[in-house]
């Protein structure tokens, strides 16, 4: 979810909550565009991380600490020259702009009492930090925009502040039903793009949540709505702007699997269907998401090698296997070629001098056919031409199977190293990857006399009725979940057809209920290629049943007896456990 106004609001009120009757006890600046105050009084101390980066602008109350350069900054110092034991007087936010105002009080270098401002912008690109006097003009900002980088507003020493016109957008907090139901009517936009585009500090996301709410499709146009469908537009909104007013704040991350998909200050019921981690306060969910947004893309950014590296293979190999089966339907014709040349011995005798053809009758199935012949040729030499053809084909025919079914089996392995990409979520999963795309010859192994240590493990969830339930993340786990990990009376699931992970349910020894199988066969479907599906078939049995064929690819197994349910992906009901 974007940093919007809403999000703002909630940081707001708990700086405001935790900053009554205390002072800024230190000032530092880690990074170009970031500050760290820490906050003393209330017997208390904590810090407040502010960032204008361009990319995450942020704002939240923290615990850690950060080494900052030797010299400080400029800007940096000079708010310690000011600001330093400075009291915080208020934390407000101009209506639902994404704006934080920090109003200071300390005492000047004659010991008289003054106020001043120091303003965080988080607006994307044009984030900022900005420190006002009492009168609203600037004293310094952490980026310098002159009138050649913004045409809209500098922001320079000695400039007044202001806060630049959002295209004529309204306030939430004060916009009435009649000039809201209004704006929308005449916006002639998408639903979700009407509301963003015209209420201040408003995301995409919120802007669906609102049409969801209403029951109302966010892509249809603003300019067909009925009167009755505007009232219920209006009266989720109005729904969402009284909990901001009364502060009814609930954190919460949704999860699409092991990766956070988005998070929320306010409910989101269009996220319904996935599974949600709740938060005490705005700035512990903001640091676990960020976190946790950060690894994933880092991994990603860190599979970007492997994934090209197979991808590649993958569709070398894909389009091998297409021209190997071209080539073996060409040889379906040979067994045509065996009854031409059979019956060429059998009727041949027959067959007049530089004949072109003959008819025979086909014993096989009691048909008359036409047999073309080489005019130059005896008949026997027909019938030797034909069984020559015959043999060669079948000769083509049995290599090329073999070698399809190698090739085939190279695909498979290929689009499970692929799916197993797609499932890493820490470098750990990916080194097992790589060792092996090493192992399967796939690439290269370096020789650095080190053997990098795996420390990476199935994913472990609990059943709705407290069942361990276990999914490899590769193939190495795969085969380790199911031939070294499991028990004989365990259940196993796999997504039939599919590359996907091994799930395990851990019986010990007890009756397993039809809503943990429905569970485990979730995590099959959520893990596999046939993620984001409405209905992927899951093949489920006790595991002593699973067999590992000789020389079987990692992962690949065997089984001839089993059950099968088709179901959905959605596990957001079921608990990753922190192994």
């Amino acid at each position: 979810m974007a940093f919007d106004g809403i999000t703002v609001a909630a940081i707001v009120k708990e700086l405001s909550d935790a900053t009554l009757n205390t002072r800024i006890y230190k000032i530092s600046q880690p990074e170009a565009d970031e500050l760290l105050l820490t906050i003393k009084g209330n017997s208390t101390q904590f810090r407040i991380l502010i960032s204008a980066n361009a990319s995450l602008p942020l704002i939240y109350k923290t615990e850690e600490n950060k080494t900052s350069p030797v010299n400080a900054p400029t800007f940096c110092m000079l708010l310690r020259k000011h600001l330093s034991n400075a009291k915080i007087i208020s934390v407000t936010q101009p209506g639902l702009e994404r704006i934080v105002e920090f109003t200071l009080e300390h005492l000047d270098e004659m010991g008289d009492v003054c106020r001043k401002k120091l303003i965080v912008e988080l607006m994307g690109k044009h984030s900022n930090i900005i420190f006002t006097d009492d009168k609203g003009i600037i004293i310094d900002s952490i980026k310098h925009i002159s009138r050649n980088i913004s045409s809209v507003r500098e922001v320079l020493p000695g400039r007044e502040y202001f806060i630049p016109k959002t295209d004529e957008k309204k306030e939430p907090l004060l916009i009435d039903k009649e000039t809201f139901t209004q704006m929308i009517k005449n916006a002639h936009l998408p639903i979700q793009k009407a509301l963003y585009t015209i209420l201040t500090g408003f995301s995409p996301i919120m802007a669906s949540e609102v049409s969801f709410r209403a029951k109302l499709d966010s892509d249809a146009s603003t300019s067909s709505l009925s009167d009755d469908e505007l009232n219920d537009l209006y009266d989720a909104f109005e729904g969402i702007v009284k909990d901001i007013k009364e502060s009814n704040f609930d954190f919460e991350v949704m999860y699409e699997g092991s990766s956070p998909k988005e998070y929320s200050c306010l409910p989101l019921t269009i996220y319904s269907n996935l599974r949600k981690q709740k938060y005490e306060s705005i700035s512990e969910l903001l640091i676990a998401y960020y976190k946790e947004k950060s690894t994933v893309v880092r991994i990603r950014q860190k599979s970007t090698d492997l994934r090209k590296i197979t991808q590649t293979i993958y569709e070398r190999n894909v389009k091998k296997l297409d021209l190997q089966t071209k080539q073996l339907k060409d040889t379906e014709k040979k067994d045509k070629y065996r009854i031409y040349g059979e019956l060429i011995n059998t009727y041949g005798y027959n067959v007049p001098a530089n004949a072109t053809s003959f008819e025979a009758l086909n014993y096989y199935t009691n048909e008359t056919i036409t047999i073309p012949l080489d005019k130059d040729l005896t008949a026997i030499e027909n019938g030797k031409k034909y069984f020559e053809k015959y043999t060669k084909l079948k000769r083509t025919a049995e290599s090329l199977t073999e070698i399809i079914k190698d090739v085939q089996e190279e695909v498979t392995h290929l689009e499970s190293i692929l799916t197993a990409l797609d499932i890493a979520v820490d470098e750990s999963d990916l080194t097992q990857i790589k060792q092996e795309l090493m192992d399967s010859g796939y690439i290269k192994a370096k020789n650095t006399g080190k053997k990098e240590k795996v420390t990476s493990k199935p994913f472990h969830y609990k059943s709705s009725d407290g069942f361990d339930i276990y999914v490899g993340k590769n193939n190495y786990q795969n085969d380790w979940l199911t031939f070294d990990f499991a028990n004989g009376n365990d259940w196993w699931f796999h997504a039939k057809k599919m590359p996907g992970s091994h799930v395990i349910v851990r019986t010990n020894g007890k009756e397993v209920p039809d809503r943990t199988f429905e569970e485990a066969a979730r995590l099959a479907a959520f893990y596999s290629k046939g993620r984001g599906s409405d209905r992927v078939e899951i093949d489920y049995l006790i595991k002593k049943n699973v067999k590992k064929p000789a020389k079987a690819k990692p992962g690949f197994v065997v089984y001839y007896t089993n059950y099968s349910m088709v179901i959905d992906d959605d596990i957001k009901d079921l608990e990753l456990m922190k192994d």
